[in-house]
Formats: structure tokens, C-alpha cells, sequence
């Protein structure tokens, strides 16, 4: 399998596309390898920082419906090189996600890095399932001290996954991705507060 992502997004109505646009040759006489049936280190160390990503999933009436899933970083878990886990907090109570599931267990996930422009692509086939029935998988899912309620997991098992280009992503910075860089200002702002409150009481007391 040369290009695995491919080869399940490329349907006839894709290529044509690609033809129609310059890239059908391109893409036609692609002799590269790109493994993307198993994660590597590299996907896993990626995966293991996101705190949060998008599902797309498909309704029994045809239509894409596209939700975010968030929670602290690393609460997607890394089962094993082709097995991703997610505990699926409590969210609006739409199940809009649920119910394409279990009609229809395909998923397709895009996980952002803003800061570092970097995007990752998976296929995957989702099936959910009860913690309370396996004690075993909700220790290794759930976030003691994460207050949010865990109504099911995710199961999510690789079909293929792929990195997308890093143009047009916007960089943007979570407050605890900024926190580091802003410690400086913020200890000479304190600073500067404290200096200016001794120089006020040093005011007064002379009574200028």
C-alpha cells in the first residue's frame, strides 16, 4: 500500500477532480511509500499533546455532520499503534455524533497543532462503548479531576491516516501555550506594582 489515505479518499469522482484541476497524473504516478496504516512515534508524541479535535461522521440521510471533541491534553489516549481511545464527555445532548455511529461507524478526524501549523488526517472505524462495562478500559481513559461527565468512549481503530500541508493554518496559542512567554512580563509587571505601592506609601508618610 503505497498511499493508503489515498486510496480510500480517492474515489472516482476525486480523481476526476484531480484531473480537472492539473494533480491527476501527479497523483497517478505516484511511486512513493507513505505507510499511514499504523501510528508511528511521531503520530503518537502528536497525538498524545492535542486537547481536542474534529469528527466528521455521516448521517442515514447523506449528510457530513462535523463536531468538535475536547478535554485536557492527552485525553486522547493512544491504545495501541492502530487503536485510538477518547472518553465522550457530556456535551449539548444532541448525540448527533451517537446516532451517525451506530447507523454508521466511520469517522473521519482532523487534529490541530496551531502554533506549529501542522494538521493530522485519520480515516478511522469508531465503536462506542459502555465504561461502566469494562473497568479495565475506563482506567486507562478516564481524568480524575476533570470535571466533565463521561457518558460512553470511543474506540477508534486506524484505516488510514495522513499529514496535511502546513499552508493557510493560522497560528494561534492556547492561554497555557502563552503562559511561558508571558511569565517575564507578568513578574515585571508585579514588580513594577509593588515598587509603585512602596513609593505611594513612602509619599504619604513624608506628606508631599
Amino acid at each position: 500500500m503505497a498511499y493508503g489515505f489515498l486510496d480510500i479518499a480517492a474515489t472516482p469522482a476525486v480523481r476526476a477532480a484531480q484531473q480537472a484541476n492539473g494533480s491527476g497524473d501527479y497523483w497517478a504516478a505516484f511511486k512513493g511509500d507513505r505507510p499511514s496504516d499504523r501510528f508511528t512515534e511521531a503520530e503518537t508524541a502528536f497525538i498524545a499533546e492535542r486537547d481536542g479535535f474534529y469528527m466528521a461522521t455521516v448521517s442515514e440521510s447523506g449528510w457530513p455532520y462535523v463536531q468538535h471533541r475536547g478535554g485536557p491534553s492527552g485525553f486522547i489516549r493512544v491504545l495501541d499503534n492502530r487503536t485510538l481511545g477518547v472518553a465522550d464527555f457530556r456535551g449539548n445532548r444532541q448525540y448527533i455524533s451517537a446516532g451517525n455511529l451506530a447507523s454508521e461507524g466511520r469517522a473521519a478526524l482532523i487534529l490541530m497543532d496551531y502554533p506549529n501549523r501542522r494538521r493530522l488526517k485519520i480515516y478511522a472505524h469508531v465503536e462506542t462503548k459502555d465504561l461502566a462495562a469494562d473497568p479495565e478500559l475506563a482506567a486507562k481513559l478516564t481524568l480524575p479531576g476533570y470535571r466533565a461527565k463521561v457518558e460512553r468512549s470511543l474506540i477508534m481503530r486506524l484505516a488510514a491516516f495522513d499529514w496535511n500541508c502546513p499552508q493557510h493554518i493560522t497560528p494561534r496559542f492556547s492561554e497555557a501555550e502563552l503562559a511561558p512567554a508571558l511569565a517575564p512580563l507578568r513578574s515585571r509587571l508585579e514588580a513594577l506594582e509593588s515598587e509603585n505601592k512602596a513609593l505611594r506609601a513612602l509619599l504619604a508618610a513624608t506628606g508631599d
